[in-house]
């Protein structure tokens, strides 16, 4: 069944104003609550995208909703020109729960995969001793950090690069997963190497997990070169892999965590960069900020976020029911699936060209209250909202299981 009128007048205003930058599914929004969403028409459907893994928490968590209207019932904003009372604790509490000391807060993934970049060009300059204009950073290849300038100009994606150049110098690119490439590139310039800048999992990319030891290995070969090693967990912490951060896995502690997305609980956007004093703490007064970076609202959804994560609830929850997705994306290879990759409640599904493209598979999947979204092609992303129930879970499975089959 196709979208009814108000959904089409809804659709066709959004393409006449606004910017196509992106491709949505033909699916109107109108409502939401925990793992469900609700269409203008009424149709509900079964989240499996979760906002990018923004929505950990599920869609107007209670505790986050609660939480944003008492501070919107005292203050929302004062800038950095003045210090208000919810700053203090949602450093301290976020830099504990990281394992780190200080915290340089911001607004969007992107702002933040920015200020790390600057933060370790200048501590390259201010600490260990760079010439000035030489600091290098070593990406990933098929990386995702945003669409800034900057970080497109670390990515290999050819859509997200073209007609945007010219580019940010300073940066040099290796294959994902490939440690003696990574330790090459670090060798051919120690003395000016600053960072190394890796999602533990790649999550644009289809859900890529690196090889065992990749990022143990990674992290010895920074810690020995005096390079420090940054953990883009915008997607892949929180919570989204069974674990608070990705990086748990190889009980690998970066020296700094990016992070974002259900850093904000799907209500506001918060980001930020935490680290040991030594690295963020290389920026002064004047030369670094964002008005809205940690603002009285931002800061008391985060910290309800902090103290949700802490509970180890959603932790335990994404890695049992991942579990269970695994398992049964398992049974659709050599079914429709050439490949499923991924930890928790998080896959990149192949599909085989026969089913169609994942564009294809998430549009029969809309028509059966089924949402996910594709990614290169071929490979369609489930990361559903940590709160789903597995019978939720696993209905939205067999809907794939018939879609593959027709």
């Amino acid at each position: 069944m196709g979208p009814g009128r108000s959904a089409e007048r809804a659709i066709a205003a959004a393409q006449a104003h606004g910017a196509h930058n992106y491709h949505p599914l033909p699916v109107v929004v109108a409502s939401a609550e925990g793992a469900w969403m609700t269409d203008v028409e009424g149709r509900r459907y079964l989240d499996l995208l979760a906002g990018y893994s923004a929505l950990n928490f599920g869609h107007r968590n209670r505790r986050l909703i609660e939480a944003a209207k008492a501070q919107l019932d005292r203050v929302t904003l004062t800038s950095r020109a003045f210090h208000h009372d919810r700053f203090g604790a949602f450093c301290s509490e976020l830099a504990e729960l990281c394992g780190m000391e200080m915290v340089l807060p911001m607004n969007t993934g992107a702002e933040a995969m920015e200020t790390a970049i600057k933060t370790a060009r200048k501590w390259g300059y201010r600490i260990k001793g760079v010439p000035d204009g030489r600091a290098r950073i070593i990406a990933a290849g098929n990386n995702f950090h945003g669409r800034t300038i900057t970080l497109i100009s670390c990515a290999t994606d050819p859509e997200a690069r073209a007609d945007h150049g010219p580019f940010t110098p300073g940066f040099s690119i290796v294959p994902y997963g490939e440690l003696a490439a990574m330790e090459a590139a670090l060798d051919a310039a120690p003395e000016e190497t600053v960072a190394v800048l890796l999602e533990p999992i790649q999550g644009e990319a289809g859900v890529v997990v690196p090889p065992p030891g990749y990022l143990a290995g990674v992290r010895e070969l920074t810690r020995e070169r005096n390079v420090l090693f940054i953990a883009d967990e915008i997607q892949s912490g929180l919570g989204r892999t069974g674990t608070t951060f990705a990086c748990e896995h190889e009980g690998v502690v970066p020296d700094v965590y990016v992070l974002g997305k259900a850093l904000g609980g799907g209500v506001v956007p918060v980001s930020a960069v935490v680290s040991s004093r030594e690295v963020v703490g290389v920026h002064r007064p004047g030369e670094h900020g964002s008005t809205f970076g940690g603002s009285p609202l931002a800061c008391a959804i985060a910290l309800e976020v902090i103290a949700m994560v802490r509970t180890g609830e959603f932790q335990r929850r994404s890695a049992t029911l991942g579990e269970v997705l695994h398992r049964e994306l398992g049974l659709l290879l050599g079914r429709g699936v050439e490949q499923v990759r991924g930890r928790g409640l998080w896959a990149g599904v192949d599909i085989h060209p026969s089913r169609g493209t994942g564009r294809q598979i998430s549009e029969r999947l809309m028509d059966r209250r089924v949402l996910v979204k594709d990614t290169h092609g071929a490979t369609i992303r489930i990361a559903p909202p940590l709160v789903i129930g597995e019978e939720d879970l696993e209905w939205a499975l067999d809907q794939l299981r018939a879609v593959l089959a027709e």
